[in-house]
């Protein structure tokens, strides 16, 4: 199993995609990192040399930055926009969509169970 970033791939997938579990690499540069390797799209990651595990995990390293670092800059991201008061501090603060969702209705992922609230229906008589 190859270890890239401290992140174990999965032998038997196409490089391609094992590189995707790293944290920070997605579609586009996962392919970046291919071709900078020199490494053949349909290869999978059983099948690649020491060599060439080697000269990926140098081009991971040195081009970009991904698992713990870029996980503590988004980390440190949030918390400054937290302390200077912005909009999208408050909404992380306060555990709601920071990217303009509704939330009157929907948002179950970020705002957790639902909480039924006495007298939120009309009544029939209202009407």
């Amino acid at each position: 199993m190859a270890r890239i970033a401290g992140v174990d791939l999965p032998r038997q997938k196409r490089v391609e995609i094992a590189l995707r579990y790293i944290f920070g690499l997605g579609p586009m540069r996962a392919n970046e990192v291919m071709t900078k390797a020199q490494i053949a799209p349909g290869i999978r990651i059983k099948d690649l040399s020491e060599a060439e595990v080697a000269r990926i995990r140098t081009i991971i390293d040195r081009d970009y930055k991904v698992e713990g670092d870029l996980r503590r800059e988004i980390a440190m991201n949030i918390k400054r926009m937290q302390e200077i008061g912005t909009f999208r501090g408050l909404r992380h603060r306060r555990n709601l969509p920071v990217h303009g969702q509704r939330t009157r209705t929907n948002a179950r992922t970020k705002r957790g169970v639902k909480k039924t609230v006495a007298g939120r229906k009309r009544s029939k008589a209202k009407k």
